[in-house]
């Protein structure tokens, strides 16, 4: 009996609707992304062996190697919140395109008295003005008037809220201090004497990661995990 030859179908496949697909995505995406905005000064960040993350929702302190204290929280929703407290207790009388400036930069480092004017620079001016400001006024005692920066801190810590990831539970944000690896000690005892007078005693260091040393304590202990 003779074999009967099935027709050969193409395989080819129309590839145009894909394409349009992607494209609408990739121009979606080109649009919607917002970038984070340039830090206020470069900071050069100690190396450390720590892996630990920090939970999104936490209060940033850099600290550049000239003693200048800048301040930042990273959540939108709750830096509005913050800077409408600050507008009220301070009485700065910031317009709606200001406190809109301040929500979308990246901190500031300037005193309560020029707050104002910052704010209302473009973001162009403001990175200049960051060049030469002083920084937030900062020292070992814990008034609000000469130390500017715990007015800040206890401002905001009871507005910051983080996440914790494994349980879903809801925490009082974390400090969080970026110093330059350059940063003179008498400067770092102010911020975290400030977190002191305030009964914060817990907080944490942006640090770069570096290798462990092969033969310490740590290097076996880690070893010793891996093993199990």
């Amino acid at each position: 009996m003779p074999k009967i030859k099935l027709p050969r179908k193409s395989t080819h496949i129309d590839m145009t609707a894909m394409c349009d697909v992607a494209f609408l995505l990739l121009t979606f995406f080109m649009l919607a992304t917002k970038f984070k905005p340039e830090e206020p000064v470069q900071i050069v960040q100690p190396a450390s062996t720590s892996t630990k993350n920090i939970p999104d929702g936490y209060m940033k302190i850099t600290l550049d190697k000239l003693g200048r204290v800048f301040f930042d929280v990273d959540n939108k929703v709750q830096k509005e919140e913050l800077i409408q407290r600050i507008n009220e207790g301070k009485n700065l009388g910031l317009t709606e395109a200001e406190v809109k400036s301040f929500v979308t930069g990246s901190g500031v480092g300037v005193p309560f008295s020029q707050l104002k004017q910052y704010l209302a620079l473009t973001p162009a001016q403001q990175t200049a003005f960051d060049k030469t400001t002083r920084g937030i006024p900062t020292d070992t005692t814990e008034s609000f008037e000469t130390n500017e920066l715990a007015y800040w801190l206890d401002a905001s810590r009871f507005i910051v809220k983080s996440v914790d990831h494994n349980t879903g539970k809801e925490t009082q944000g974390r400090i969080v201090i970026k110093a330059d690896g350059d940063a003179k000690y008498p400067d770092v005892s102010k911020v975290i004497g400030t977190l002191g007078h305030l009964g914060i005693f817990k907080f944490s260091f942006f640090t770069d990661l570096k290798g462990i040393p092969p033969g310490t304590a740590l290097a076996e202990s880690g070893a010793k995990q891996d093993a199990e």
